[in-house]
């Protein structure tokens, strides 16, 4: 069954240009690296985070002319931009992206692991490979970066004039981390495995004043989920989910991705940010089931 066209009308009128916030310089002086950051949810970090003060090296996977695009626009804020290309389930891709972020920038302090994908088939017809490529690039992806990340974090230590932390790492989760997804098998395993990786992480580098929480957005408004909200049917449908009764936008979890980033959460680690509108809050039951 072919998607429905989106609703021009319906989207502008729904989705007007967001108005422009304050942004305090809370990352100022900091190194980040995002990962997947060439759209999306990651681009919208890469940006916020570039706008509160951060270097901000832009990874991607394809579609150079993209991540590129967001490095210019970090640059505008007046931080450093830097894109690089690695396929974070590669390990030597990971270890050269690192060497070259810390030739370039001196080092990282901030690791948001955003990078990945789907590939989705039903559960009895899924093979072995879909399975695989959303493990390797959902899971191992945030592992290896995670664990380069450390690496330099533990090497430098805390440097009081920067941040109160040697490092920080957030990891962008989902609600599927812990809501079912039939026919999304690997992604939901992938995103369950995030969540207790993320906790056993933060629970061994804690006495190091390393940092590590995640962020798990609901249904948010990008390219990738456009047949989800760009009609007036599709939207009412979606938001049947959502008890505040609105689609979320990739800058809100920009916002949360700084304030992890930043001292203002300097005694949160282990912790999962759901910024999903209440969809983790069993929508079927807000009236009395």
């Amino acid at each position: 069954m072919s998607t429905p066209a989106p609703d021009l009308d319906f989207i502008k009128k729904n989705f007007p240009e967001p108005a422009p916030r304050p942004v305090l310089p809370l990352l100022k002086g900091q190194k980040a690296l995002v990962t997947g950051a060439s759209s999306g949810i990651g681009k919208a970090v890469a940006i916020a985070l570039g706008r509160a003060g951060a270097d901000v090296v832009v990874n991607y996977a394809s579609a150079p002319e993209s991540a590129e695009a967001v490095a210019a626009e970090i640059r505008k804020s007046g931080s450093q931009a830097l894109a690089i290309k690695a396929d974070v389930s590669n390990e030597a891709e990971v270890k050269a992206m690192f060497a070259e972020m810390l030739q370039k920038f001196g080092t990282v302090d901030i690791l948001v692991n955003n990078a990945g994908l789907q590939k989705d088939a039903a559960f009895h017809e899924m093979t072995l490979a879909q399975w695989q490529r959303v493990i390797d690039v959902n899971l191992t992806g945030q592992f290896l970066c995670s664990r380069e990340a450390i690496c330099e974090f533990k090497r430098r230590g805390v440097v009081q004039k920067v941040s109160c932390s040697a490092g920080k790492i957030v990891c962008i989760s989902s609600v599927h981390d812990i809501i079912p997804w039939a026919g999304h098998v690997n992604y939901a395993a992938s995103k369950g495995g995030v969540a207790l990786m993320m906790k056993s992480i933060a629970q061994e580098v804690a006495p190091l004043r390393i940092r590590c929480n995640s962020v798990s957005p609901g249904a948010i408004r990008t390219p990738i989920n456009t047949a989800a909200w760009s009609t007036p049917e599709a939207y009412a449908s979606l938001l049947t989910l959502i008890p505040y009764r609105r689609i979320g936008e990739a800058e809100e979890i920009g916002r949360a991705a700084v304030w992890l980033a930043s001292d203002d959460s300097d005694y949160v680690t282990g912790a999962t940010l759901y910024v999903d509108g209440g969809m983790t809050l069993y929508p079927g039951f807000d009236t009395g089931g």
